[in-house]
């Protein structure tokens, strides 16, 4: 008897373990596209319009970051334009998004996403659990990773560009880097 407890016991242990693995390494599943989701993209969009000019982003805090982000399955996430001091800050605001993903097309950047990004580091010492903004729970990228860059969240919105795969899915198979000219 004793024994079969203690299996059951370290069975469900083992399910935690590996749901909790599932939920962080967020596995980009469709999210509910109900009202939560609206909110928040409308939000994004209000916040990030006067982005739609690189140059406006740029004056605002925004520069380049690595090049275009794309996936040999996947399409793409395209061009980021991180803001440094809101990436350092360790807080989540809907109407400051820390990252501006730009499409290249033959006519320039165009803005069709943005990306919350905050540093596990950072989002660990002050909270007992991975963020959620507006409903939204964030992924997280472990470090080492692709991008040089330690252990952080991140969520996408698709605000400007539809994505089969989801509005908070990182990969959009509509996007494309074939344009980017460094």
């Amino acid at each position: 008897m004793k024994s079969r407890l203690l299996l059951l016991i370290g069975l469900v242990g083992i399910v935690l373990v590996a749901l909790s693995t599932l939920a962080m390494t967020g596995f980009n599943l469709p999210q509910p596209q109900g009202q939560p989701a609206a909110n928040l993209v409308q939000t994004v969009r209000q916040a990030a319009d006067p982005y739609k000019d690189v140059a406006a982003a740029e004056a605002a805090g925004y520069g380049l970051f690595l090049g275009c982000v794309s996936g040999q399955q996947e399409g793409a996430i395209g061009v980021h334009y991180p803001n440094g001091a809101l990436v350092g800050d360790g807080v989540l605001d809907p109407t400051k998004p820390e990252v501006l993903v730009y499409e290249p097309t033959n006519d320039g950047l165009k803005l069709v996403a943005v990306e919350y990004l905050v540093l596990a580091d950072d989002w660990n010492a002050q909270n007992p659990s991975p963020p959620v903004l507006m409903g939204q729970v964030f992924n997280y990228n472990g470090s080492p990773n692709r991008y040089g860059m330690p252990a952080f969240y991140e969520l996408h919105v698709w605000a400007w560009k539809n994505n089969p795969n989801g509005i908070f899915a990182d990969w959009n198979p509509r996007v494309s880097c074939e344009a980017f000219n460094p």
